[in-house]
């Protein structure tokens, strides 16, 4: 199979493709829909016999650049991988590369691709890619009105401050809260009309440390992972693409240091989760008596609300699977 490797920017796509053992062609298209459609005559068989139809295209995730070159290749039936930047940063290290440039970043694609085989992406069914971009958009919308208001508490206190400067800001502040209100009446209308979402969002609720704030990002996550495994992707599996995983470190007798996280996921699911963590262990749950075990055995508090966040991630992964409410009698342990 024909390695082409990609490196994405705003603008264009540098392409290198590995055949036989070496990079055998490298160029650049735009990174629009004419762009893509170029792809097939710059992928082509040894010898020029004409384009290859057996072509695994290697991307990173690059804030969303890359989704358009991506889709175009799942849907002319080519194979697509997304791996972790960080997983082939550490192998272009271990392999010698140093300098960094696009065509560069895209022959290491191109051979990470063929040496590493990570693992094929499969997009997310549309009605679920539509809720994750509404959660974005939430994201960033409650962003801006957090620091919107920062500056109002800000501005009361400055000397010097023109007087209509307050009201711009909270003009602006009325006018993001306007539009918040409207995403969440758009998710809820999204949920509305399609069955599956609300029904899940419903069951995972019932999952201690799942609450409004991050019941749909977890549902989300519990989705593209049911997708890039087949639905038959375990809990262990799901906590390392979360990041969750913890990283032991240790060496002989001497060195031994407390396991920290490997942070390899998205972090902002990862910061929901532990948020839910600390929230669960002030109710009266099996997720509070999990975490008052591992603290009663000696573990840092820091410690043992990650490990709660790990738990609570397992749990919802079993319920999402199973299709059930959170029964504490058959998955507490």
């Amino acid at each position: 199979m024909t390695s082409l490797g990609i490196d994405v920017s705003k603008d264009s796509l540098a392409l290198a493709l590995w055949q036989q053992g070496q990079v055998v062609t490298v160029a650049s298209v735009p990174n629009t829909p004419e762009g893509w459609a170029q792809l097939p005559t710059r992928v082509r068989a040894p010898g020029g016999a004409g384009a290859t139809t057996s072509v695994a295209v290697v991307l990173e995730p690059t804030g969303g650049y890359e989704l358009g070159g991506a889709l175009w290749a799942h849907q002319h039936g080519w194979q697509v991988h997304r791996p972790n930047p960080r997983l082939v940063r550490d192998w272009a290290k271990g392999e010698g590369h140093r300098a960094k440039s696009d065509r560069l970043d895209a022959k290491v694609l191109a051979r990470y691709g063929a040496k590493q085989q990570p693992p094929v992406w499969q997009p997310l069914l549309s009605h679920v890619s539509e809720l994750e971009a509404w959660l974005r958009r939430r994201d960033d919308v409650t962003g801006l009105l957090q620091q919107e208001r920062n500056r109002q508490q800000q501005i009361t206190v400055r000397p010097g401050m023109h007087r209509e400067v307050p009201a711009s800001v909270e003009r602006v502040i009325g006018v993001l809260e306007e539009e918040l209100r409207q995403i969440e009446q758009a998710i809820a209308d999204h949920l509305a009309q399609h069955p599956d979402l609300a029904q899940g969002r419903a069951r995972l609720l019932t999952v201690p440390g799942l609450g409004q704030q991050n019941v749909l990002p977890v549902l989300v996550l519990l989705c593209r992972w049911q997708t890039l495994t087949a639905g038959q992707g375990e809990s262990k599996g799901l906590v390392a693409d979360a990041g969750l995983d913890p990283q032991p470190y240790e060496s002989g007798t001497s060195v031994k240091k407390p396991a920290p996280i490997s942070r390899m996921g998205e972090r902002n699911v990862r910061r929901l989760l532990y948020m839910g963590a600390l929230g669960a262990t002030r109710g009266d749950n099996p997720a509070r008596a999990f975490y008052q075990r591992l603290v009663g055995r000696g573990k840092a508090k820091k410690l043992a609300l990650v490990a709660a966040a790990r738990k609570i991630l397992i749990w919802a992964w079993a319920v999402f699977q199973a299709g059930t409410v959170f029964d504490p009698a058959k998955l507490v342990a």
